[in-house]
C-alpha cells in the first residue's frame, strides 16, 4: 500500500489529489455547531503535508446520514468553516459533489489551495450497491484530480464510490490517518505484548458478537459492559428486569461463556432506574438482584473496581464501546472509571473509535493519555475480525 508521504516524494506540486477524509463530526441539532472537531484535526497532517508539497488539494467528505439528495441540515459548511479555522487558510464549498461548480472551483485551484466537495452522500449513488451508478459518480469525481488520497478510515469498511471506486480511476495512496490505524490495529493482531485485555461495551451484543468470536481465542481478559453485558447475565441465569435484552443471542452467549470460562468477566452490580432520564432517582444493586421494572443503565461501583483490577496489569488494552449510557449524568461513573483505567494503562492502550472516543471528549478526560484513538468504530471492530475492507483492499491494488 503506497502511502502519501511517497506519494509526495515523487511530486505533487501543481497537481490535483482528491482526498477522502472522514469528516463525519456531531453537530449541534439547534445551533449547527461542531461538537467534537476531532476528526477534523484528525485530517490536518495529511492536508498539510499535501498543501506544503504544493498539491491542490479537493477533499470528498461526507456528514450525517442523508437520504441521496442535497439536504441543508447535513452541509458541510461548518465543517468547511473549521477546517479553515484550523489551517489558516480559506476553504470554499463547492455548491455540489462532483458538478459544475466543484468542476469550475477544482480547475481554478492553486498550488496549496483547498476545496472541499458539498457532502458526498448528496449522490444517492455513493452508497449504492448498483456498480454502474457508483461507477458513473466516480467518473466525475476522477475527473476532478490526478491522484487520490484515502485518509478516510472510519469508511474504509463501505464500498462507496468516493472509496473504492475513485481509488480504481486514480494513482492512489493512503493517508498518514490510514497508515496509523494500521499500524496500531496490526500491532493488537499479530503480535500483542501480554496479558492483552480487552473491553466491550454498547448496546447490542449482536454487533460485537464477530469480534468477540475473533478475539477470544488471542486475548487474556475481555471485560463485558455496556447494554449487551444483560444478554449475557441472562444466559448466567441472571433476571434482568427491563435492561436491555436479545433473548435470540442468549444462547450464543452461554456459548462463550462455557468456551471463555474466567477469561470472560461479567459486571458484578449495576446502576438501576425506572426510566432514562436526567434527574431520576437511580439505585446500585448487585447483578442477581435487579428489579423487575428497573432498567440496569450503568456498570456499578464494584464493577469499576473489578473491571480497574483486571486492566492494572495489561500491557495492551483495547476498548470499544461505553459502559452505560454515558450522556446523562446520573449514568456517567462506570464509562469515566473504566476509561480512566485503560488511560492508566502502562502499555498500549487503544481507544476503538464510536461512542468510546466521544465518551473520553466528553467526560473531559485527557486523550494524550491514551496509545491512540481511533476515528472508526466500525472499521476498528472489522478490521479485528478479520474481514477484508474495501477501501483498503482497493488501495493495496
Amino acid at each position: 500500500m503506497r502511502s502519501v508521504d511517497e506519494l509526495v516524494a515523487d511530486g505533487v506540486s501543481g497537481r490535483r489529489v482528491l482526498l477522502r477524509a472522514d469528516l463525519n463530526v456531531p453537530l449541534d441539532k439547534a445551533t449547527r455547531e461542531i461538537t467534537d472537531d476531532g476528526r477534523i484535526k484528525a485530517s490536518l497532517p495529511t492536508i498539510s503535508a499535501l498543501r506544503d508539497a504544493g498539491a491542490r488539494v479537493v477533499v470528498a467528505a461526507h456528514l450525517g446520514r442523508p437520504k441521496g439528495e442535497p439536504d441543508p441540515q447535513f452541509s458541510l459548511a461548518p465543517v468547511a468553516a473549521r477546517l479553515a479555522e484550523l489551517l489558516g487558510t480559506p476553504v470554499p464549498l463547492a455548491a455540489d459533489v462532483a458538478g459544475p461548480d466543484a468542476t469550475a472551483r477544482a480547475a481554478a485551484l492553486a498550488d496549496g489551495e483547498v476545496l472541499m466537495l458539498e457532502n458526498v452522500r448528496f449522490e444517492a449513488a455513493e452508497t449504492s450497491k448498483d456498480d454502474a451508478a457508483r461507477g458513473e459518480l466516480a467518473d466525475r469525481l476522477a475527473g476532478l484530480a490526478e491522484l487520490y488520497v484515502d485518509d478516510a478510515f472510519g469508511a474504509v469498511h463501505r464500498k462507496h464510490a468516493s472509496v473504492f471506486d475513485v481509488a480504481e480511476r486514480l494513482p492512489h495512496a493512503a493517508g498518514r490517518l490510514v497508515a496509523r490505524e494500521l499500524e496500531v490495529l496490526d500491532r493488537l493482531t499479530e503480535n500483542p505484548e501480554r496479558p492483552y485485555v480487552v473491553v466491550l461495551g454498547g448496546s447490542k451484543v449482536s454487533d460485537k458478537l464477530a469480534v468477540i468470536e475473533a478475539l477470544l481465542p488471542k486475548v487474556d481478559t475481555l471485560l463485558v459492559g455496556g447494554g449487551m453485558c444483560f444478554t449475557f447475565l441472562a444466559a448466567h441465569g441472571h433476571g434482568v428486569g427491563g435492561s436491555l435484552l436479545e433473548a435470540d443471542q442468549v444462547d450464543t452467549c452461554r456459548r462463550l461463556l462455557a468456551e471463555a470460562g474466567d477469561r470472560l468477566v461479567l459486571p458484578v452490580d449495576v446502576v438501576c432506574a425506572p426510566e432514562f432520564s436526567a434527574d431520576v432517582e437511580t439505585t446500585v444493586v448487585p447483578v442477581a438482584e435487579i428489579p423487575d421494572g428497573q432498567l440496569g443503565l450503568d456498570v456499578g461501583p464494584r464493577t469499576v473496581e473489578l473491571f480497574a483490577g483486571k486492566l492494572a496489569g495489561a500491557r495492551t488494552v483495547f476498548w470499544n464501546g461505553p459502559m452505560g449510557v454515558f450522556e446523562l449524568a446520573p449514568f456517567t461513573a462506570g464509562t469515566r472509571g473504566v476509561a480512566q483505567a485503560v488511560a492508566d494503562v502502562d502499555g498500549l492502550s487503544v481507544v476503538g473509535g464510536g461512542d468510546s472516543a466521544a465518551a473520553v471528549r466528553q467526560l473531559g478526560l485527557d486523550e494524550s493519555a491514551y496509545g491512540h484513538i481511533s476515528t472508526g468504530g466500525g472499521a476498528s471492530l472489522e478490521h479485528l475480525e478479520g474481514r477484508e475492507l474495501p477501501g483498503l483492499a482497493v488501495l493495496a491494488n
